[in-house]
């Protein structure tokens, strides 16, 4: 489980930083059911099996914290048994799993109330927060019109224009990443979710500088959604990925390079508020 993990998160074959921490984290169950003659040969192997977790996407933040913290609070802790040790981690993967899936759920539920009935918003990549937080919109009488940026090299946009398009009360459209300056003009909001934000800094899928750059030279709103656990202020560098070059072009590039990120920083001057589960920030 803890190997298929890592590759998934490597492929990006999940697409949330929300339900990468809590598959991450759940992987480490897999330890539960091997055999280990001490305490200190489990916390070894648990210790270095967080860090294989935790090297598949260094960048992100809600990973690397939920994957940490059970790791490091069964180290730290006094267990005279291999049989409490595994309890104990099943308790904290437990207790962290429920924290990052309430989170996200009190962020979208907080959200709500500030997506106007009628909007029109734009969105990038994949969110499930933000996509959590229409349903829960529509849930409540409310109807909206929304763009969604293709998300390349990968298209993962595509999966948030699927997802919304079963829901009646959405007219959803999709577009190409270059084009959000054409249908900005035509937007009451920008709501987009976030792999982090790290002091003035918010890093998410590449495009979503460019988007906000323009969103506020537009005077739209932008806000961010996701759980508070995703801003930090210590303990944690972001480190971008660059991705194969495959991905942007398949045939052979021929005299020149191809730089693929995955991430880019955009300064939260250029947001208008971030909804978390403990509320809403304006910056």
């Amino acid at each position: 489980m803890i190997d298929e993990t890592v590759e998934e998160i490597q492929e990006m074959q999940t697409h949330s930083s929300s339900v990468i921490a809590v598959n991450a984290t759940r992987a480490l169950e897999e330890l539960l059911d091997r055999e280990f003659a001490t305490v200190e040969e489990y916390t070894r192997s648990l210790e270095r099996n967080g860090t294989v977790l935790r090297r598949a996407n260094p960048s992100h933040a809600s990973l690397q914290t939920a994957v940490r913290e059970v790791v490091d609070d069964v180290s730290d802790a006094d267990l005279d048994t291999v049989e409490e040790a595994k309890q104990y981690t099943q308790e904290k993967i437990d207790t962290v799993i429920s924290r990052v899936e309430s989170g996200k759920r009190l962020a979208a539920e907080n959200a709500v109330e500030h997506l106007e009935d009628g909007a029109t918003l734009l969105t990038h990549d994949y969110s499930s927060t933000v996509l959590e937080a229409i349903e829960q919109a529509v849930e409540a009488g409310k109807s909206f019109d929304v763009y969604i940026t293709e998300a390349r090299p990968r298209y993962i946009g595509r999966k948030t224009a699927r997802s919304l398009a079963e829901i009646d009360a959405v007219e959803t459209t999709l577009i190409t990443d270059s084009a959000h300056g054409v249908y900005l003009e035509e937007c009451d909001r920008v709501v987009v979710g976030m792999d982090c934000i790290v002091d003035d800094t918010l890093y998410n899928r590449v495009g979503t500088f460019p988007i906000a750059a323009t969103a506020s030279q537009l005077d739209v709103p932008m806000t961010v959604l996701g759980s508070a656990s995703k801003i930090v202020s210590e303990g944690f560098v972001f480190e971008n990925e660059f991705r194969t070059g495959s991905e942007v072009m398949p045939e052979p590039a021929d005299g020149f390079a191809v730089e693929n990120p995955a991430y880019d920083a955009t300064p939260v001057s250029l947001l208008e508020s971030a909804i978390t589960d403990e509320g809403r920030h304006e910056f």
